[in-house]
């Protein structure tokens, strides 16, 4: 199983004077990971990867903390990049044993998305990626059969 989270809510970019990728959550934001915690709470995760940009990184860090794991930088799952590399380092990744969490921007899961539909993935519940939402996708990197959206922690 592969869980897509969208990173939590961000300082916004208009008024964020710096570099977009160390652009950090916001409170909301913060609460938002600390629930991922709790919304994905049954599953054994064995990895953790993120988009480079702080926003992804602070997402996933309680999660990873959880399970002891350490959050891994995937440039594949950074914003603007090309939806095909996005695509096969999902497929990786649920060709290894054990549920992975990939955090991204919504451009990003909705190229994921878009691309896993053609090897068979059927999207059920809302056909959207709120920030901090996730798709919990299944599939064995050949075919994917379903990705059920769940949608943020309530916080």
């Amino acid at each position: 199983m592969i869980y897509l989270v969208r990173h939590g809510a961000a300082e916004s970019r208009k008024a964020w004077g710096g570099d977009d990728s160390l652009r950090p959550l916001t409170k909301k934001g913060r609460r938002q990971a600390t629930g991922l915690v709790l919304l994905l709470d049954r599953a054994p995760f064995g990895r953790v990867l993120s988009s480079p940009s702080l926003r992804c990184i602070q997402t996933v860090e309680p999660l990873a903390e959880a399970y002891g794991v350490d959050v891994e930088i995937a440039p594949e799952l950074l914003e603007g990049a090309p939806a095909a590399a996005a695509v096969e380092i999902v497929r990786r990744q649920a060709r290894r044993s054990g549920p992975t969490v990939l955090c991204s921007h919504g451009d990003v899961i909705a190229g994921v998305l878009g691309g896993l539909r053609t090897r068979g993935l059927h999207l059920v519940g809302s056909q959207r990626w709120a920030k901090a939402s996730t798709w919990a996708i299944a599939g064995d990197g050949d075919r994917f059969d379903e990705a059920r959206y769940l949608p943020p922690p309530d916080v």
